[in-house]
């Protein structure tokens, strides 16, 4: 017995060129999420955190996720195209993220930012999984 996946198109919409997409959506929906979660935590007291803290955090979060799940992609499964092509790296309209090239494009500022704050490691811990989760999901 073999179980079967529902074929679902990956566009949600067209208008002209652009073309939102289901995995898009789905950076959008965790990165406001992930935004409001954080916000709503700093605010509570003695939280430790400040808001420009949390901030940072989340606008290095995002560029390491996008920018890491690009050349994640890239390098783990298009290495040898893009030996040949080395421009296919900004070739996003063809799509491609890696889930592990977006972990470790997000480990390195966040070690950065957190080495003044390792007693806050575990909320945020919380906070990645969640994140992780939500995109993970639109993937399942």
């Amino acid at each position: 017995m073999a179980l079967e996946f529902p074929q679902i198109d990956p566009v949600i919409f067209e208008v002209g060129p652009l073309a939102v997409r289901w995995y898009g959506l789905m950076y959008l929906v965790g990165f406001v999420l992930a935004m409001w979660l954080a916000n709503r935590q700093a605010a509570k007291p003695g939280s430790g955190w400040t808001k420009e803290e949390v901030s940072d955090l989340l606008f290095y979060g995002m560029l390491g996720v996008i920018l890491g799940g690009r050349l994640g992609y890239v390098f783990f499964y298009q290495f040898s195209y893009f030996l040949e092509n080395p421009l296919y790296l900004f070739r996003i309209d063809q799509g491609g993220m890696s889930f592990h090239g977006g972990t470790l494009g997000v480990i390195a500022p966040y070690s950065g930012l957190l080495n003044r704050a390792v007693n806050r490691f575990l909320p945020l811990a919380t906070l990645w999984r969640l994140w992780c989760r939500l995109a993970c999901w639109r993937d399942a």
